[in-house]
């Protein structure tokens, strides 16, 4: 895991100082321009908004990547509550080396702390319940590792991390191969023949689906897609333990209350990563 984000953050640094035309020459030209050369300095990570912080470990390797001789004191972990004003980590070295990581580990930072903070408010929006809240694949190209991350850091869980760890037989799928039956029979062949055991979810868009899957079985998790609480609270009655169940669809901060009484053990909200506003924050010299 650490080399994928080691190499995510190379390429997130190459893209602030190489012209990908290779016309010009490579460089933060700002600082070479400006500060003298070998300067040393000092800047802190300063909180500009409430929320809860994510992607201290990130920042660490951010500094480390553009410069080793860089030193990290951190303050706050990932994870913590945090409010206006707190400082969450100091960064000591070569002022041009602290300019330089300063935008690529700031937008990771407050990406990530934008979707942990949100996730929180989820999670703890379903206080006192066993329902586990879900991400999706709703995610940032290029930032799903990052943004998965910050979903558990928030206490929030990881859906499928992509097309490969799981198989999710969704309204197309189905549609697709005819109908809910021959979608799990042409699943089950494949599996067979793959020498496959991935977990297989299948979305019900009605009561009645869910009826029809329970009676085939060879699945893991039934989706109740777009269902109101009435209705996900009966599917869960229906299913009564032989499946996990899964909320998808609808669910926003203004309308999950209503769902705490259903019972199931999993709600996936897109949002998390889709629609979480970025967290203030900044990197200010001391």
């Amino acid at each position: 895991m650490q080399n994928l984000i080691e190499a995510a953050v190379i390429n997130a640094l190459k893209e602030d100082v190489e012209d990908p035309a290779g016309i010009i020459p490579s460089g933060d030209h700002t600082s070479l321009a400006s500060i003298p050369f070998a300067k040393a300095g000092s800047a802190q990570l300063l909180v500009k908004a409430d929320g809860v912080l994510a992607g201290v470990e990130v920042a660490k390797t951010v500094c480390r990547l553009v410069d080793e001789s860089l030193k990290f004191e951190g303050i706050l972990a990932d994870g913590v509550a945090i409010k206006k004003g707190d400082v969450a980590f100091k960064v000591y070295g070569e002022v041009k080396s602290i300019l330089r990581a300063e935008r690529v580990l700031l937008n990771y930072m407050q990406r990530m702390s934008g979707i942990a903070t949100h996730t929180k408010l989820f999670v703890d929006a379903l206080a006192g319940t066993n329902t586990k809240i879900l991400d999706t694949r709703k995610t940032t190209p290029g930032l799903r590792l990052f943004e998965k991350w910050a979903v558990r850091i928030g206490g929030g869980f990881n859906h499928r991390f992509g097309l490969y760890d799981m198989i999710m037989l969704k309204d197309n799928h189905i549609d697709f191969c005819g109908g809910i039956a021959n979608a799990i029979a042409t699943v089950k062949k494949y599996q067979h023949e793959k020498g496959l055991q991935l977990k297989v979810e299948i979305e019900a868009r009605t009561l009645d689906n869910v009826r029809e899957i329970i009676a085939i079985g060879d699945v893991h998790r039934i989706m109740f897609d777009n269902f109101s609480p009435e209705n996900a609270a009966e599917g869960v009655k229906i299913v009564g333990g032989k499946f996990e169940t899964e909320i998808s669809g609808g669910v926003t901060l203004q309308n999950i209350g209503l769902y705490k009484n259903a019972c199931v053990d999993y709600i996936s909200v897109g949002a998390l990563t889709h629609s979480s506003v970025a967290l203030d924050l900044s990197l200010k010299a001391i």
